[in-house]
């Protein structure tokens, strides 16, 4: 159950006891189903709860004034989407949906008298708030100073690796429910841009995304080629794949020599 996921992944940060587990998978209990496309809180907006993604992918973004949008940040199972909110008096972003979704959600005070009986959860929660600010970061460098391929392949690595802590991995692959056109608002490229860097991945053996499946030829060259380095994600197994290089597979293309275009 992905809210065992859930329990697991905060359990990395604190020791949670029988009965702190219980309370959480009580606290759960409420969910609902989203369709794709579908804004669960919009920037301005004031929440009534705090919401725990249990299955399909969901997005932080925000809208540019000329209509374009940058996403943020993808949310996957196991993720909390918005517990800052229970501290502001609205969103300064928004999340909405990229796939079905289910929800749990926890109501304010739920979320508050959790905290107040599950000590080692307060801690947990901040910790993995930590997590994501570190994400932020990387996502802040990758649209600033990575080439394309290698922002591309960096992105990839992050979410194998994230999809692969809650096991959601078969062997080299995953399901990743967006479009071109997502990875485009999040790389801070355009969508043909983003159409030949996926081809450039597949023709490097590195990595192929197509029907919202991807497929990871070579873990340690992506890695190399994104500059991905797993620390800041905080992950019991930070490398999903044991092997360095697929036997004979000649080394990939240093990122600063990869591509020279940024946009």
């Amino acid at each position: 159950m992905i809210i065992d996921a859930f329990i697991h992944r905060l359990e990395r940060f604190a020791v949670l006891s029988p009965e702190e587990k219980a309370a959480v998978r009580s606290a759960c209990s409420s969910t609902r189903s989203l369709p794709p496309r579908f804004e669960l809180l919009r920037q301005g907006e004031s929440t009534t709860g705090t919401n725990l993604i249990l299955s399909g992918f969901a997005c932080r973004y925000t809208m540019l004034p000329g209509g374009r949008r940058q996403i943020t940040a993808y949310l996957i199972p196991g993720d909390l989407c918005d517990v800052r909110a229970c501290m502001l008096d609205g969103m300064d972003h928004s999340i909405g949906t990229l796939s079905p979704v289910e929800v749990a959600q926890l109501s304010h005070d739920s979320m508050l008298e959790l905290t107040q009986r599950v000590p080692g959860l307060t801690r947990a929660v901040w910790w993995s708030t930590l997590v994501e600010e570190a994400t932020t970061r990387e996502w802040v460098l990758n649209v600033g100073h990575r080439t394309a391929l290698s922002r591309t392949a960096h992105l990839f690595c992050e979410l194998f690796s994230r999809m692969h802590a809650v096991d959601l991995t078969h062997q080299n692959m995953c399901e990743i429910p967006i479009t071109q056109s997502d990875l485009a608002d999040a790389l801070a490229l355009s969508p043909v841009h983003v159409n030949r860097t996926l081809m450039k991945l597949r023709a490097l053996k590195l990595a192929t995304f197509r029907h919202q499946h991807l497929t990871i030829h070579d873990f340690k060259g992506l890695q190399e080629v994104g500059g991905f380095d797993p620390a800041y994600l905080r992950l019991e197994d930070p490398s999903p794949f044991s092997e360095v290089r697929r036997p004979g597979a000649s080394p990939p293309p240093r990122p600063d020599h990869a591509e020279t275009t940024m946009l």
